[in-house]
């Protein structure tokens, strides 16, 4: 392209005052290109945040693959342990006891889900030994101590110190009937994993506790294992399954939350298809706005041709007239959503203490921030996604400007 193509096309991109109209056309196509690039950006960096901080919390707290056998429990779990030892994959397990309670203190009370563990094993979990906000997780080595979520521990107003009584249905039978299992413990820490579900629900006790509380004696619920690579696990699992042998059932993260990530994956799919349209639509305008601008400029085109500009030199001007609208707001829009996608907690922070509204409800959507993951990836796709179809739109009207016949377009001025 010649220099003299380019000035042209440049000042084509600036039309006079009878063109006032195709100029906002240009606008509204640039804006549209540039608010959805930036919205997708966004939107995908924040549904990669919430498969990633989602995956990391739910496998930090619950392994990669479980050793089950159902309500009877686990004989013998050290002699599983041991036979899983050494084999592909494994970098940890724990032995777990796990119950539905309910929860009682300073005159609230909720259901629970308690799991008895050992407290060495819990300190190796980094998503509990990372984030104790109150009390030393090591006091769990003593009997009759609990560890709490920070959601609980702020709704019944819990504190290392504290008294928290645990009501088991699962009691003693009598001729009165049967009567429910209550048990006291002290409050030893105060844990905020980040995941509304678990700071809000969970509670950690000595295994021997547990054992005891649900009368199950040396046996345990079920054995987690953690991998080196979450993602392998349907490999490593039929190895696992065979030294488990019939003591118990193998089942993998992947079939346990199947569905929930599935439903993000799909949610991530379609965000993607709907917010493309916007892109599609503002290409549109491209179209429009160019066409328009050939029209208006048929008196120009032949003067060019006349001079000896060749239809791809007709071509040229006005594909670059279009595609840099194109271009233009896709680099708008990379830039403005790549800003918002890095600070997106900060900005919503900011509108919540501005409006005094809750725009971010950890109830409802599970993460206590708002998460967003920039993945290189999207971007490239989404840039590219953004300047193709910013070419393709200015493809047809470029191809109009220079079939224009010179003679027909002078004769009709």
């Amino acid at each position: 392209m010649t220099p003299a193509e380019r000035m042209v096309a440049w000042r084509y991109l600036r039309p006079t005052r009878g063109e006032g109209f195709i100029s906002v056309i240009a606008g509204f196509a640039l804006v549209g290109i540039m608010l959805g690039v930036g919205t997708l950006i966004v939107v995908l960096a924040v549904m990669n945040g919430f498969r990633s901080e989602l995956l990391g919390r739910v496998l930090g707290v619950n392994g990669h693959a479980t050793v089950i056998a159902g309500p009877q429990g686990l004989a013998d779990p050290q002699a599983i342990i041991a036979d899983l030892e050494g084999a592909p994959g494994i970098v940890d397990m724990m032995a777990y006891v796990e119950g539905q309670v309910m929860a009682s203190a300073n005159g609230a009370a909720t259901g629970a889900l308690v799991r008895g563990v050992d407290p060495a094993d819990l300190a190796r979990r980094a998503v509990f030994a990372d984030h104790i906000v109150q009390g030393d997780l090591a006091r769990l080595e003593q009997p009759g101590q609990v560890a709490v979520g920070a959601r609980m521990a702020e709704r019944m107003r819990l504190f290392p110190g504290a008294k928290l009584s645990l009501i088991s249905p699962k009691g003693a039978a009598t001729a009165f009937g049967t009567v429910p299992r209550i048990q006291s413990f002290e409050v030893a820490a105060v844990f905020e994993v980040g995941m509304y579900e678990y700071d809000n629900g969970f509670l950690y006790i000595p295994i021997t506790d547990a054992q005891a509380y649900f009368q199950l004696g040396d046996k345990v619920t079920a054995i987690e294992i953690l991998t080196d690579d979450p993602g392998r696990i349907g490999t490593y699992a039929p190895i696992y399954r065979e030294r488990v042998g019939d003591r118990g059932r193998v089942v993998t993260w992947q079939q346990l939350n199947a569905q929930f990530f599935n439903a993000l994956e799909v949610e991530r799919n379609v965000m993607f298809l709907i917010l493309t349209l916007i892109i599609l639509v503002a290409a549109f305008n491209i179209v429009t706005g160019i066409t328009m601008l050939v029209k208006s400029k048929g008196r120009d085109i032949a003067i060019l041709r006349t001079m000896g500009a060749s239809r791809g030199a007709v071509m040229r001007i006005f594909f670059l007239s279009g595609a840099s609208i194109g271009v233009a707001g896709t680099l708008l829009g990379f830039a403005i959503g790549l800003a918002f996608a890095l600070n997106i907690d900060t900005i919503r922070l900011w509108l919540e203490s501005l409006t005094g509204a809750q725009l971010w409800s950890a109830e409802i959507r599970f993460l206590s921030k708002l998460p967003a993951e920039v993945d290189p990836q999207d971007v490239i796709r989404v840039l590219a996604m953004g300047l193709g179809l910013s070419f393709l739109a200015t493809l047809y009207p470029a191809w109009r400007a220079a079939r224009l016949d010179p003679v027909e377009a002078l004769r009709y001025e």
